[in-house]
């Protein structure tokens, strides 16, 4: 990192976020020797939802192919998927697995026996393909990544650094003659969480890893920094964003008052655990000859309709009762969180209920990472490659940010040009407003209840046109009363995640009024249809 003052910072690459996604992009441009910044807004470098993935990321198992994997994903997204990001996926994705995490970074993944890797089944996957390390997948496979960036000097990790504003010419830029040129991203105005100071970070290429937005939902298996940063700042910047009405909800985060979102594994019903209503009887057979493996969107609503049709908060999830297998040693972190609770899964069902899980849509980029605004890639969740179409299929994200990843860093070594038509004088300071307004928690937090209530009540799991017009008219009106307030506060993380948010709520909002086909994550009533 060369710094030019305190508040001036330049590198070959910006990478925003450092989940599977951005790791990979900053791992494959260190190697290169390219001079890479890493920046999250969280104290840990490790807190991103791939810490939190349980089930593991999709390979190719023994008896697999990938023109069975491409039906899979196809199949789960309804169809609207983009072919070539799906070849790319089925065709490269156990290569890469093979090459990065088995072979370079020595993920233990867990094994069948001494010479045989252990394939898991998830529901949507017509074989057992998924590679895992029992249920912390994600936790192990981060910490590699975060631990094998340490160990270069060309690489500078800043936690507790938020991105504010995307840095683009013009629209930055002081001198008239940049209207002229094409739009291009050329770094980011970056907040340091600690000092409330921001300062610009230079780069002629800029990776958003930022993740996903279900943070954004009452309920929702993500970490409640996962708010959606990216999407607004390239939304703003000006890049495409596609495809937000299709949020996908997961069927079972754990039910209870002190859980906070816990996800239950899919896997879990991948060895065997059946759905049942609070008087213990199987449904899943009623809504799909899958039962249990069916697609997210199918079980999730068909939980949604039994709790409906019950007036129950939650179903039971029963793994004691159909496991062929030993349920403390397969799922060794779900059964201590869980007994926690008071709840013993070897024994007892485990009370759970839908959560906002991850967002298909997103910054449309081709199959580098390579978004339309010149600069900018983007990889991971925030990403839409296309791949997941309607709907995701089970334990894919790891694998996409990881082939992203790679690859937006591999575009960007091959086409590097430090030579940008601009000049660090040109560009704009951070404006701070003359008298900063003190910052009221209480009206932040009732903001945040306010969005995540009025996106699970109307764009939630099944949404009514009525609905989509009311969360439009509420968040609109809540959307000025922020602006004109972030104006005129004192730079905060909670105040740029605030406008960030309301950001995110409105573009998936108008996305999905815009869209009245009922399809995958996007289901819209039949009796609302137009």
């Amino acid at each position: 990192m060369i710094m030019n003052n305190e508040n001036r910072i330049t590198a070959d690459v910006l990478v925003i976020g450092c989940g599977i996604a951005g790791s990979s992009a900053a791992l494959e441009a260190a190697k290169s020797g390219l001079r890479v910044i890493v920046i999250t807004k969280n104290l840990r470098l490790e807190e991103s939802n791939t810490y939190y993935a349980q089930g593991g990321i999709v390979s190719l198992g023994y008896d697999d192919h990938p023109e069975l994997l491409k039906e899979d994903i196809i199949n789960t997204g309804d169809g609207i998927n983009n072919p070539e990001a799906v070849e790319l996926m089925a065709t490269e994705g156990k290569k890469i697995v093979e090459n990065i995490l088995i072979k370079e970074l020595r993920i233990p993944f867990t094994m069948s026996s001494p010479d045989a890797l252990d394939y898991a089944q998830e529901a949507g996957h017509s074989r057992r393909r998924i590679l895992h390390i029992k249920d912390t997948t994600g936790k192990t496979i981060e910490e590699k990544f975060i631990a094998a960036l340490k160990k270069y000097s060309n690489v500078t990790l800043l936690p507790e650094h938020t991105a504010v504003d995307l840095l683009t010419v013009p629209h930055h830029s002081k001198n008239p003659t940049a209207y002229y040129k094409e739009s291009q991203c050329i770094g980011s105005y970056v907040l340091e969480n600690e000092t409330h100071n921001v300062k610009i970070i230079f780069a002629p290429y800029t990776i958003l890893a930022t993740g996903g937005c279900g943070a954004l939902y009452l309920y929702t298996s993500n970490p409640l920094s996962a708010i959606g940063d990216g999407y607004a700042m390239a939304y703003k910047a000006g890049a495409r964003i596609v495809n937000m009405e299709y949020i996908q909800f997961h069927p079972t985060s754990l039910f209870h008052q002190d859980a906070d979102g816990f996800l239950i594994s899919e896997t879990v019903r991948g060895e065997g655990a059946r759905l049942k209503t609070r008087s213990g009887q199987t449904f899943m057979e009623n809504y799909s000859e899958k039962k249990e493996l069916a697609p997210r969107d199918e079980v999730t609503r068909a939980i949604y309709e039994e709790m409906t049709n019950t007036n129950s908060s939650y179903v039971y999830l029963d793994l004691a009762s159909y496991a062929k297998i030993d349920i403390k040693k397969r799922f060794p972190n779900i059964h201590k969180i869980c007994l926690n609770y008071g709840i013993d899964i070897t024994k007892e069902p485990i009370p759970v209920v839908p959560a906002a899980h991850y967002c298909c849509g997103g910054v449309l980029v081709n199959t580098w990472g390579k978004s339309s605004l010149k600069g900018l890639y983007a990889v991971g969740e925030v990403a839409c490659t296309g791949v997941h179409g309607a709907n995701r299929l089970a334990s894919t994200s790891l694998l996409e940010g990881l082939i992203w990843g790679t690859r937006a860093s591999q575009h960007i070594i091959s086409h590097f040009n430090p030579n940008l038509p601009y000049k660090h004088s040109d560009i704009h300071d951070w404006y701070y407003p003359k008298e900063e307004e003190e910052i009221d928690p209480a009206l932040i937090n009732q903001d945040w209840v306010f969005i995540r209530s009025t996106l699970w009540n109307y764009t939630g799991i099944i949404r009514t046109q009525k609905r989509l017009e009311r969360a439009r008219a509420d968040l609109d009106y809540l959307r000025h009363r922020i602006e004109r307030f972030y104006k005129e506060a004192r730079m905060d993380a909670k105040v740029v995640g605030l406008k960030h948010g309301i950001q995110v709520a409105q573009l998936i909002t108008h996305a999905a009024i815009s869209n009245p086909v009922s399809l995958g994550a996007h289901y819209i009533e039949a009796s609302e249809k137009s």
